[in-house]
């Protein structure tokens, strides 16, 4: 016996639209990616689908694995926790790298005074 015929039909259809959900984040994210002209543009695009594309994905697995194992399952909450954490952060960063790399190119006395 399969553990999916034991899941109730709502469950299945919750979770199979929390994943649907989550895959057309991530894919408009990564369109995005791909559409966007410039580095700031384009860091913007993904960031935020992967974070909620992930956060859709988890939310099904709570849903399937709350239903199938009969208890709370709340692992996926430190997954969601993390990444809306620990994404914003990689973003700045990296913005903040690429602002300081522009502004040095357009500014020699700054290029000069952090030059080796």
């Amino acid at each position: 016996m399969n553990a999916i015929e034991q899941v109730p039909a709502w469950a299945a259809a919750l979770t199979a639209a929390l994943l649907l959900m989550g895959a057309a984040v991530t894919l408009v994210g990564s369109l995005g990616l791909l559409r966007l002209g410039t580095f700031y543009e384009r860091v913007h695009a993904p960031t935020l689908g992967t974070t909620l594309g992930t956060v859709f994905v988890a939310l099904a697995s709570i849903v399937y694995f709350s239903v199938l194992q009969s208890r709370p399952v709340l692992h996926e909450i430190l997954i969601i926790g993390l990444g809306a954490v620990t994404t914003p952060v990689a973003l700045t960063l990296l913005v903040g790298a690429a602002r300081f790399r522009d502004t040095a190119e357009n500014a020699p006395h700054v290029r000069e005074r952090y030059s080796d």
